[in-house]
């Protein structure tokens, strides 16, 4: 009986402790949730430091904006090309946007074409990340110029798609249509050439228009 006894205790020990799961631990759910918040918030000053023309902002006057400390800054990134990291993030996701679009024409020269409309609605919005991300670019390199690179190499592999094999064959056609088709000509149309967005795309609609029409 005695036996019976402890290995029904012996059941009923294992079947309690099979049902018992440990309390969640409040204080580091609290500290982690705090932690992502802190993150968040320094991402998003840098986003809105840059968008208001902040060229290359300091990481002091993103701590200041944020609402943390400097130390807290380093803490999440280890130098601010972290920080232009996350932004070249953005800028890709803008940019997939963009590729998610179904095309309306239906030859290739009209989906050309509305690259040119779809690329231009794309590079307004990124254009304050791009001139930010491209000044750090050329004072660092490192991994803000792989990230530029694969920025090129994916706009390439989108324009590639949309061409027959033929036109993506000839490579003067491409590496030109690549170039008006590019940040680099669009921010040289409004910056330099100071043109509205409306015209800059009247001007590149009309030497991709004599372009493809001689292919």
């Amino acid at each position: 009986m005695q036996r019976h006894v402890l290995y029904g205790s012996n059941r009923v020990s294992r079947a309690a402790s099979a049902s018992w799961e440990p309390a969640p631990d409040l204080e580091t759910d609290g500290r982690r949730r705090r932690s992502q918040d802190s993150r968040a918030r320094i991402v998003q000053a840098m986003l809105d430091l840059v968008r208001e023309g902040g060229v290359s902002p300091a990481a002091e006057v993103v701590a200041e904006r944020a609402g943390v400390g400097l130390r807290t800054v380093f803490r999440h990134f280890k130098d601010m090309d972290s920080l232009y990291r996350e932004m070249g993030a953005a800028i890709e996701a803008e940019l997939q946007t963009v590729i998610a679009q179904p095309f309306e024409a239906q030859d290739w020269r009209g989906r050309v074409r509305e690259l040119i409309s779809r690329r231009s609605v794309a590079y307004e919005r990124i254009t304050p990340f791009r001139r930010a991300a491209e000044g750090q670019r050329l004072r660092k390199g490192g991994a803000l110029a792989a990230d530029y690179a694969r920025f090129v190499a994916m706009a390439r592999d989108i324009l590639r798609r949309v061409l027959p094999e033929e036109a993506a064959a000839d490579r003067p056609l491409f590496e030109a249509l690549d170039l008006l088709l590019s940040f680099d000509a669009w921010d040289r149309l409004r910056r330099d050439q100071n043109l509205p967005p409306e015209a800059a795309v009247a001007a590149l609609d009309r030497a991709v228009s004599r372009l493809i029409g001689e292919a």
